[in-house]
């Protein structure tokens, strides 16, 4: 099975800061995928190179088998990838339909799975506030159109990070409930989360950093058991 993503020894640098260091990763089709660790060891880093908003000084990423010396975000996503970022980056001047649809296309292999149709069915909460601005919607609502836009794009693969940062219990409760649902749907994502019981419980496997190397990798239900390791990589 070709991977949807395979990054090979990845070493990127912010400035003379070298963050990561030979960073191997992979994600298969409907495969969900932890990235856990401390604040400040490289996970956005990571993520932000997958996607192409840094390049790497050395190692490579294939996309569906298919090698880029310098992939471009737009390149990336019509590749079936999709990102939420930290801060969700929705568009403030647009209202919840048009933040949907501005964002509507068929997947890579013409699947048009997730209509608009059906992203208004896994966020409810939406449908109650259409015609209102960006702006106007509380921090879990942006978060839920952040996720809702991003599918709209038909991806393969989705990238969350950070997805409940910062949201109120009941928020975070549905926000897991949602990526549960697109985890059934077939979806592969890659999840970085604080809470890591949520990520073991949400993922197959597990990938830990420490100050940019790999350090595990494992599937989630036996890391979940290891409290040695949670303990020396995660502080828990």
């Amino acid at each position: 099975m070709t991977a949807l993503i395979q990054a090979e020894g990845l070493h990127t640098y912010y400035g003379a800061s070298h963050i990561l260091f030979g960073v191997d990763i992979a994600i298969q089709p409907g495969e969900s995928v932890g990235l856990l660790g401390r604040n400040g060891m490289g996970k956005t880093t990571l993520i932000r190179t997958l996607m192409g908003h840094i390049t790497p000084t050395r190692g490579h990423v294939q996309y569906r088998g298919r090698s880029r010396s310098q992939p471009a975000p737009h390149q990336i996503a019509r590749m079936g990838v999709a990102y939420v970022p930290e801060g969700r980056g929705i568009f403030p001047n647009l209202d919840v339909r048009e933040n949907l649809l501005v964002a509507a296309r068929p997947g890579f292999d013409g699947r048009q799975d997730w209509t608009y149709e059906r992203v208004m069915e896994t966020f409810p909460r939406l449908t109650e506030r259409l015609s209102h601005g960006g702006q106007q919607l509380s921090g879990g609502e942006q978060q839920m159109l952040a996720i809702g836009r991003a599918l709209m794009t038909n991806p393969d693969v989705l990238i969350l990070d950070e997805a409940t940062e910062g949201l109120a219990p009941i928020i975070v409760a549905e926000i897991w409930r949602i990526i549960a649902t697109i985890r059934e749907a077939g979806v592969a994502t890659l999840i970085v989360d604080r809470n890591y019981r949520k990520v073991l419980a949400h993922t197959d496997r597990c990938v830990v950093l420490e100050k940019g190397h790999v350090v595990e990798t494992r599937d989630s239900v036996t890391l979940a058991q290891n409290t040695e390791l949670l303990t020396r990589y995660l502080g828990v």
